[in-house]
């Protein structure tokens, strides 16, 4: 997934919950990514990301009530279509209108705007 961006990731800020323990910060110290904690108790420190747990669950898993999805390459499968919507076609009124990827290629054209 790193390769596929347009800039160096740097360092990454999460909650000390149990899928960023020891394993995940040795793999980030190896590709030469700093990694923080926010403190406990706080996650407006994470404000973005509880921000997207959030459309998640009113968006996402929404649009799965009353399906059942008992095979996890299904789930995977709508959750990479979601994935598309969200991020290419979606806007978002954070970004003044603008997707996520249209945000992403313009910062990565002129990063300081």
């Amino acid at each position: 997934m790193l390769a596929k961006l347009p800039f160096a990731v740097e360092q990454v800020q999460t909650d000390k919950g149990q899928e960023f323990g020891s394993a995940f910060h040795w793999r980030l110290l190896d590709k030469g990514i700093g990694h923080v904690h926010i403190k406990p108790r706080t996650p407006r420190l994470n404000g973005k990301v509880e921000r997207s747990h959030r459309i998640d669950s009113e968006e996402f898993y929404r649009l799965l009530e009353g399906q059942v999805i008992d095979e996890v390459r299904l789930f995977n499968t709508k959750l990479q279509e979601w994935e598309d919507y969200y991020s290419h076609h979606r806007p978002h009124a954070a970004l003044t209108g603008q997707t996520p990827y249209e945000r992403l290629r313009q910062k990565a054209q002129n990063p300081l705007s």
